[in-house]
């Protein structure tokens, strides 16, 4: 697969992580894993490609099932990436979540039954059987667009009780697995500092004591609860008994909101816009039994316009200002839209894989293709950027105008070309080549 040269550099960095043998088929695996619009099946990816895609076909599904790659280093070259191209310098903002991906099958590797937050209401429960991926994703801000983008980089399965019993491995709550993938970014970028936002489930004291010991590279931005218990500091050993953990109890955010002077702001929120709100603030030491005190600021946020309903917030940088809390937590909402892109647009839920190699590496894998499709069509001149849909009132550039603009740049300068219909491409009169090059290669 030889791929246009606007494509080069982002290979480049991945290639070190497969052998020869593997990365060919990856990399056509990866061409036509953007250029598929049906299931993300290996047999469909190269039903796609047909004879551009050479070898046995079980050779390509040994990619995921056998071939010796790590999805880790995976991940970390491509974060490399990110970080030397799109966020050279500054604090680099994370947002992490998990989401669910419907898998049926009797013998799926850690198949298991969730809460389905997208279909869950606070009155109703929706439970769907498959796996919740925990993802990490990197914000960024791309020129043509008005929101930042959230670019998956990392995702580790959560595994249940049952099935971690079962491994012999002691099980891990999604909150652990986050603070397993930011030790890892905080391992591999030694010379960078993070600002973390994630919601309720990532905004515990386990969360927090992890970022309060790495504060020096590591912020967390978090939903709290508004009872939280606040202490401030011990005071100095009397040399007398046990020494005190902590000192005189404070108010609970809940407390303190109800006479806490409140101030308005504008703040950055949702979407990429801004909003008019009320917000309280105070500092204090969160304390939980047994695991010692993390100094932290809560806020209080209630929506002046009254469409959202009221939020405590907390960070542990008591430092942050209390619009600048609000702005980082606000940013979390874009790994929602990656979920839901993802899945219209990419196939996240369709894989058929059910042996342990190929599901934790499908799942990351689709997810990852978020990233490289959008680093793609960064990469390409704005003479190329063609093919989205516009309608009356759009503004801004999506992932569908995106994914289709890629689309249409491989069909035209890769895969025409290679199966030699590139001559008589250009024989074909302009509307007729626009209506071909647009029907293989949609917006969505």
């Amino acid at each position: 697969m030889i791929l246009p040269p606007e494509a080069h550099p982002l290979l480049n960095a991945l290639v070190f992580t497969f052998t020869n043998p593997t990365y060919q088929r990856f990399s056509t695996l990866l061409v036509a894993a953007v250029l598929t619009t049906g299931r993300r099946t290996v047999a469909n990816l190269l039903r796609t490609l047909r004879h551009l895609a050479p070898g046995h076909r079980t050779s390509y599904q040994r990619v995921l099932s056998r071939a010796p790659w790590s999805g880790v280093q995976l991940g970390c070259a491509l974060m490399r990436f990110l970080l030397d191209h799109l966020a050279p310098d500054g604090p680099v903002h994370l947002v992490g979540d998990d989401t669910v991906d419907g898998h049926k099958g009797e013998h799926v590797y850690g198949k298991a039954r969730h809460r389905d937050s997208v279909r869950s209401t606070h009155a109703y429960t929706a439970w769907r059987y498959g796996h919740r991926w925990v993802v990490l994703a990197v914000l960024v801000q791309f020129p043509f667009a008005t929101r930042r983008w959230a670019l998956p980089v990392l995702a580790d399965l959560y595994r249940t009780p049952e099935v971690s019993t079962a491994e012999g491995r002691r099980h891990r709550t999604p909150a652990q697995l986050i603070c397993r993938l930011l030790r890892l970014l905080l391992m591999r970028f030694p010379g960078r500092t993070f600002v973390f936002a994630g919601d309720s489930t990532y905004g515990t004291h386990e969360v927090a004591r992890f970022c309060h010991r790495h504060r020096d590279r590591l912020t967390l931005v978090s939903k709290c609860h508004p009872d939280i218990n606040l202490f401030t500091p011990p005071p100095p050993y009397a040399g007398n008994g046990r020494p005190r953990v902590k000192g005189a109890r404070l108010p609970k955010p809940r407390q303190a909101t109800a006479t806490a002077p409140r101030t308005r702001l504008s703040v950055a929120w949702y979407g990429g816009g801004t909003r008019r709100v009320e917000a309280a603030t105070g500092v204090g030491h969160w304390y939980k039994g047994g695991c010692g005190l993390v100094p932290v600021r809560w806020v209080f946020v209630r929506d002046a316009t009254g469409t959202h309903r009221d939020e405590y917030l907390l960070t542990t940088d008591p430092a942050l200002s209390p619009d600048a809390v609000v702005g980082i937590y606000c940013g979390r909402w874009n790994i929602e839209t990656t979920f839901q892109e993802a899945r219209s647009a990419l196939g996240l839920e369709t894989t058929r894989g059910w042996c342990q190699k190929t599901v934790l590496r499908a799942g990351p894998c689709l997810l990852g293709l978020y990233t490289v499709v959008a680093v793609l069509f960064h990469s390409l001149p704005a003479a190329k950027r063609c093919g989205g849909v516009s309608w009356p009132g759009k503004a801004t550039v999506t992932f569908s105008d995106a994914l289709g603009a890629v689309r249409r740049w491989l069909w035209a300068e890769a895969i025409l070309p290679q199966a030699g219909a590139h001559t008589g491409l250009e024989k074909l009169p302009e509307p007729v080549r626009e209506l071909l090059l647009t029907t293989l290669a949609p917006a969505a």
